[in-house]
């Protein structure tokens, strides 16, 4: 309903942990995120970083990042499995509404027992947040050894 920012993304994972997450795994730690290198949601993004930790602290979960590499989005399982069907489902169809697409995403399945699930944020998200640069120094980004600017994780503060 608004724009692609991080904060739309971390409400994005904050309703998945609270409907299926919490309940699907119940002894998780840490919840691991694949997310492509692009968009609102880039790895060289401090604000999806704070953003990041503050739904780390928010659900008490250590939060775990690793980026596709730069034009490896083919190795994306939901890009590879999901967004084919759906693309399917609206082909032909004049969407008039975010209710009608929503509709029609729901309606999508496979032979193999793929069904999905689509939820409306309907929260306006503003665009061009900053940092100022004492808040990306506090910033509490634990790097992986290997690829540290790819992989990293956010463990709750209160922890």
């Amino acid at each position: 309903m608004s724009h692609d920012t991080c904060e739309f993304s971390c409400d994005s994972i904050r309703r998945w942990w609270n409907v299926r997450g919490r309940y699907d795994y119940p002894a998780a730690s840490s919840i691991l995120v694949l997310v492509d290198c692009g968009g609102s949601n880039g790895y060289r993004h401090y604000v999806f970083k704070r953003a990041i930790q503050q739904l780390s602290d928010a659900i008490s979960v250590e939060i775990c990042i690793a980026y596709y590499p730069s034009n490896a989005s083919k190795w994306n399982s939901i890009e590879y499995r999901l967004f084919p069907h759906i693309t399917r489902k609206l082909k032909g169809v004049i969407l008039k509404s975010v209710e009608i697409v929503k509709q029609l995403i729901e309606a999508t399945t496979t032979k193999s027992g793929l069904t999905v699930k689509c939820n409306i944020i309907r929260k306006i998200y503003k665009t061009g947040k900053k940092m100022s640069k004492e808040e990306k120094e506090n910033l509490t980004t634990i790097h992986d050894d290997y690829l540290g600017h790819w992989n990293y994780k956010e463990v709750p503060s209160n922890s």
